[in-house]
């Protein structure tokens, strides 16, 4: 039996994003939440179909596929957070909107219909109003600095070493998360307050950034000496709609040195993959990502302004790509998805892309929507 004919999820994964040749391209559509379940199951997905990976393999299956999806297995997560995590609680009630406090400290106005666990996980899509952020002094710094030890037993999982054991022989991909200096600071300050102390406290904000790359090198280099994973994954979501947050100056002057000394240990490791996650227009951050190491990203944000063919012409194979199907095209249905799908088979096949969901599916995507988009994705990665 040849190698492409024996490939198992995790070599396929890797071996897509790094631009080799595969039996096939992963198949990771991309799924709902909470919401969006909830119109699926009234449209026709039973309700005991639950779990992100049985929803994908009922569609698979709708759509006309007779194979067993790849599915994934024990994970080793890596905890960054702060701990302890502050109480969160609800502090007013109104009649239809409530102010609460969050695992991060955040003071948010939120929809009744959540309740304060949704901004701790991806559980739905919620918007909320920020009130006030946990850093407003420099004494709240120091408070802060000190939910961050890196010796808190749980930061790995507490069978790390049997697990890294276990997971030698892993067919599946597993991932490292950890959020980036940019996202990491917003949770702190806030957002607003983050933009203008790059011109008012850049001092201060040097500090921080310091502190939020030492700790995350030291953790990764304890985290990495048990166990490599197949992928480091950064959370940065530094981008709006047309441009990033903050200039790409900015963003080389200040966050390119920590994404070059993290990307120096997850290779330094022998992990082939250090990916990026950001929202809104990459264009303008992209050629700084690859020049820190960084070699895949994601979502890809159609709506963004980010279009994958014009991407994949400028930066070739120096960074692969993860999402990039317009979540839009897939609520609209019908030719419009055809077209959408259409538009990125192109760069399927020049490799080093999976594609799927921009982001979320959102709840205006009806279930046979994504059934058709399910298997029309099927059958330009292989898998019908």
């Amino acid at each position: 039996m040849t190698r492409m004919q024996s490939m198992n999820a995790r070599g396929r994964y890797i071996d897509t994003l790094l631009f080799r040749q595969t039996d096939r391209v992963p198949f990771i559509p991309g799924n709902g939440r909470e919401s969006t379940l909830r119109v699926w199951h009234a449209q026709g997905l039973p309700s005991r179909i639950q779990e992100s990976q049985d929803v994908v393999a009922h569609a698979y299956a709708e759509a006309g596929g007779t194979e067993t999806l790849p599915a994934g297995g024990e994970d080793f997560k890596v905890n960054s957070r702060m701990i302890p995590m502050f109480e969160e609680q609800v502090i007013q009630r109104g009649e239809r909107t409530q102010i609460v406090q969050d695992w991060k400290g955040n003071i948010c106005e939120i929809s009744n219909e959540f309740t304060p666990a949704h901004l701790r996980d991806p559980i739905d899509f919620v918007t909320r109003r920020w009130i006030k952020c946990p850093v407003q002094t420099r004494a709240d710094w120091i408070e802060m600095t000190r939910r961050y030890d890196l010796y808190e037993p749980s930061r790995l999982p507490t069978d790390a070493g049997e697990r890294a054991k276990r997971l030698r022989s892993r067919t599946w991909p597993i991932r490292i998360e950890i959020a980036g200096p940019f996202w990491q600071l917003r949770e702190w300050l806030g957002f607003e307050n983050l933009c203008m102390m790059f011109y008012d406290d850049p001092r201060f904000l040097r500090e921080m950034v310091a502190f939020w790359e030492d700790f995350v090198a030291k953790l990764l280099q304890k985290a990495l000496s048990v166990l490599v994973p197949d992928e480091v994954h950064l959370s940065e979501d530094m981008a709006f709609k047309g441009f990033s947050m903050i200039s790409p100056s900015m963003t080389r002057d200040i966050l390119m040195p920590v994404y070059r000394h993290w990307g120096n240990i997850v290779h330094g490791a022998g992990c082939p993959l250090y990916g990026m996650d950001s929202d809104g227009f990459i264009g303008e951050l992209i050629p700084i990502w690859i020049e820190s190491g960084i070699n895949l990203c994601d979502p890809v944000e159609v709506a963004a302004q980010n279009d994958l063919v014009e991407l994949r012409r400028r930066f070739g194979s120096r960074i692969a790509f993860i999402g990039g199907v317009d979540k839009r095209a897939i609520a609209r249905g019908g030719a419009d998805i055809e077209a959408e799908i259409a538009r990125i088979v192109p760069v399927i096949e020049s490799g080093g892309y999976i594609p799927g969901c921009d982001h979320g599916v959102p709840s205006d995507v009806s279930w046979p929507d994504f059934v058709h988009y399910v298997g029309l994705l099927a059958r330009v990665t292989g898998w019908l």
